[in-house]
């Protein structure tokens, strides 16, 4: 753990604020879910909460399912970064920060689909390939995370049942979020 000099005072209502350098460094949002865990020396830990990766075992079965039935390489993320794939290396993509691009897709709930003239951009930082359908999953009215299908090798637009699949997938997973 990494001391950061910072010190806080708990008010009357047991509130403590999380300065702003801090929350902008850990990609903490207004109204981000935090996890607080405590341990036998008194140190309470607060760590960002990923409903989705709450699933994981279930995402990483999903992105194989998708990847088999689209033959395209798939990521599922949570709102920070890559928690499954398939069809491309784990170790190129699993953990990795997403990108500014995809990260204002999932601020704004919008969907994305390649097309031949616009523009292309990464999932994640440091990963090579481009989106080609970007859909948030959103459950019970928070965005989560989002599917991502990427292009394949030869850099051709998703057809439209891939780009349903991934859609349908989306929202099975908002689905999950709610039970």
């Amino acid at each position: 753990m990494k001391a950061t000099g910072i010190v806080r005072r708990i008010d009357d209502l047991g509130r403590v604020v999380i300065p702003k350098e801090i929350r902008r460094t850990m990609r903490i949002r207004e109204g981000d879910p935090l996890e607080i865990y405590t341990d036998a020396d008194g140190e309470v830990i607060f760590k960002k909460y990923s409903p989705i990766g709450e699933l994981s075992a279930q995402t990483k079965q999903f992105a194989e399912v998708l990847h088999r039935n689209t033959n395209l390489p798939v990521i599922i993320a949570d709102r920070d970064r890559v928690i499954a794939c398939a069809g491309m290396p784990k170790k190129e993509v699993l953990e990795r920060r997403l990108s500014a691009a995809v990260e204002e897709l999932l601020e704004k709930r919008s969907p994305y689909v390649a097309a031949i003239d616009n523009e292309r951009f990464s999932p994640a930082d440091g990963v090579s390939r481009y989106c080609g359908a970007v859909y948030p999953i959103i459950g019970a009215g928070d965005v989560s995370g989002a599917v991502i299908l990427m292009l394949n090798e030869n850099g051709s637009v998703p057809t439209q049942t891939e780009i349903k699949l991934a859609q349908v997938a989306a929202s099975f997973l908002g689905k999950q979020m709610e039970e």
